[in-house]
């Protein structure tokens, strides 16, 4: 045998095929879903609620609407199923095994997987550019979101705590707004992270709500039961952003890996380059102030809606007030 047939040889004999090994987990994998469908059909206890597929549905529509590529959803939906069966396997501290138990908390698991995967894999879609003008209108919120929550009634060191980094951060994104003071890079730093930390605050405060909610099968009317489905469904469409929030966030923290410090600088350079360094007309922010501050007077007064629709109302609808503003103007200059 030649020299260069046995090199041929060697070649072949270190390559691994992986085939045999992705069938066998797809087979396992199917199995192990026929089973589950089983048990579910046979048991007693509810364990899928329509308002999970709600949610889920949710999450798809927001993921085939950013990705706009069905190949990128289905290969990570098909590598989030895979590692949420991983749910399944025994817990440390769980002395007696039940199945039906860790049935119930498998889509959870499934959702958890599906949107950070997707975040992570689609983060330059999917992380929000920010301007001084949305900081302004996330702060004016804030402050509103604190005192209707009641935190001011509150003399514990958390609240007190709570209350001056409110302060003092929002008052630093309103003297921004209201100024022509230059958008170094420590400033888009400081008002990146601190419009995250408020849009993540917010996130939580959305999912207890809805949580909070009776599942759609419960409802007695089919208005109320569309109303839940609905919140289910925007809090689907909202799972991706929280996600790429939280990484955002999680990413400062000091980890027990030795990348750490590049981890870290490479955050920072995210920070930074999605906030705009264009300054935000004085006369727009001042109409911010008039326009959040009434709603949210107004609401605080007279408990027109709950406070987190209150504030989600006008995180939407200031955008589209001035997008209407703008659109008549030019309509005036162009005739």
């Amino acid at each position: 045998m030649t020299s260069n047939s046995k090199n041929k040889t060697k070649g072949k004999s270190v390559g691994i095929d992986l085939k045999p090994i992705a069938i066998i987990l797809g087979v396992l994998a199917l199995l192990l879903t026929i089973y589950i469908g089983y048990r579910t059909s046979i048991s007693d206890r509810k364990l899928f609620s329509v308002s999970l597929l709600a949610l889920f549905a949710g999450l798809l529509f927001e993921s085939f609407r950013v990705s706009n590529n069905w190949k990128n959803v289905i290969y990570i939906f098909v590598g989030a199923y895979f590692l949420s069966l991983v749910n399944f396997f025994p817990g440390k501290y769980e002395k007696i095994y039940d199945f039906e138990n860790h049935i119930e908390t498998w889509p959870y698991f499934f959702i958890i997987y599906f949107a950070i995967a997707f975040a992570i894999i689609n983060k330059d879609k999917v992380t929000a550019k920010l301007s001084e003008g949305i900081t302004l209108l996330l702060s004016l919120s804030l402050i509103y979101w604190t005192i209707d929550y009641g935190f001011i009634n509150y003399q514990n060191w958390f609240a007190i705590t709570i209350l001056t980094i409110t302060f003092i951060l929002s008052a630093f994104s309103i003297l921004n707004a209201l100024t022509n003071i230059q958008l170094s890079r420590s400033t888009r730093l400081i008002l990146s992270i601190w419009s995250t930390i408020i849009m993540f605050a917010f996130a939580i405060d959305n999912i207890i709500k809805v949580f909070s909610n009776q599942d759609i099968e419960s409802s007695i009317y089919l208005s109320q039961g569309l109303y839940i489905g609905l919140q289910y469904f925007f809090l689907g469409i909202s799972a991706v952003y929280i996600m790429q929030n939280y990484i955002l966030l999680a990413t400062f923290l000091p980890n027990k890996n030795g990348n750490y410090k590049n981890e870290l600088k490479e955050n920072v350079k995210v920070h930074i380059a999605r906030y705009s360094d264009k300054q935000v007309s004085i006369g727009r922010s001042v109409f911010c102030i008039l326009y959040a501050g009434s709603m949210f007077v107004l609401n605080y007064k007279y408990q027109v809606l709950p406070r987190n629709t209150m504030v989600w109302l006008v995180l939407l609808t200031f955008p589209l007030i001035l997008l209407i503003a703008e659109l008549i103007n030019r309509r005036k200059n162009y005739n």
